[in-house]
């Protein structure tokens, strides 16, 4: 089955090429997504710029100094909120839901930000929900799903782990900025499923995401810097399978 269409662009981006191309991309995957019965599209918030006058995207992230925050209301008043709205529109006309990868750089990172943003524009706006960007923002995966869960917000979900490197965070911060290729000083690297994290904590996840309700897919993303396609999906598939939960447990028949 195709789980999810992805068209992972900047539709806020005050680069007009750029945001013309990633809108007109994602209005066609909605539709194209309707017309084959994919239920789901996955893509980014997109980050704006500091005003209508910007040259490129900023993704303030301290309140302080007080510019920042303002900043901050603006894109979201004038630029996020308003474009997300017409987009769930769109997507609740043809039947399919927006799933946004919570992804450090854009607007809508964090548990927090998809559920406000979800309350401001509909309920076809929800999370494409990457462990893998929890755990380098420093946020419990179990905790975000429990949290979003509840509302209902799970539009899909990617299995990718991150491996994070104390001594490292210690020098760069978890706002590392050193490419991905530098594995070796790097404070947080992408790994395969549990290579990163323990399939002890792979197996909460699967019974959190059983718990509120989730039963869809689990999405294999393949972004391991030390292992090739085949190798590091195999490792993936292989983790999975001990902790994946397949079937329904029907009525309580011990109690």
């Amino acid at each position: 089955m195709i789980s999810a269409f992805s068209c992972h662009g900047n539709p806020l981006t005050p680069d007009k090429a750029i945001a013309e191309e990633s809108d007109s991309v994602l209005r066609k995957t909605i539709k194209l997504a309707s017309l084959l019965g994919v239920p789901v599209v996955n893509t980014f918030s997109g980050t704006a710029g500091d005003s209508d006058e910007a040259k490129q995207p900023n993704w303030p992230v301290v309140p302080w100094p007080l510019e920042y925050g303002d900043m901050l209301t603006w894109q979201w008043e004038n630029k996020l909120i308003p474009y997300w709205k017409e987009i769930g529109e769109l997507a609740q006309q043809h039947n399919v839901k927006i799933g946004l990868e919570l992804h450090g750089g854009f607007l809508v990172h964090t548990p927090y930000t998809i559920l406000k943003l979800r309350e401001e524009t509909c309920e076809a706006i929800g999370a494409n929900l990457d462990p893998s960007h929890m755990w380098w923002q420093g946020i419990d995966p179990v905790a975000a799903i429990k949290i979003l869960g509840k509302a209902d917000a799970i539009h899909h979900f990617h299995a990718k782990d991150t491996y994070i490197d104390q001594d490292n965070v210690n020098m760069f911060g978890l706002t590392d900025m050193q490419p991905y290729g530098n594995v070796q000083s790097r404070a947080w690297t992408f790994r395969s499923v549990g290579c990163g994290h323990s399939l002890q904590e792979w197996s909460d996840m699967m019974s959190a995401l059983r718990t509120y309700n989730y039963d869809y897919v689990v999405s294999i993303e393949h972004e391991d810097a030390l292992m090739s396609i085949d190798e590091g999906f195999g490792r993936a598939v292989k983790s999975l399978n001990d902790v994946l939960i397949r079937e329904s447990a029907g009525e309580m028949w011990w109690a």
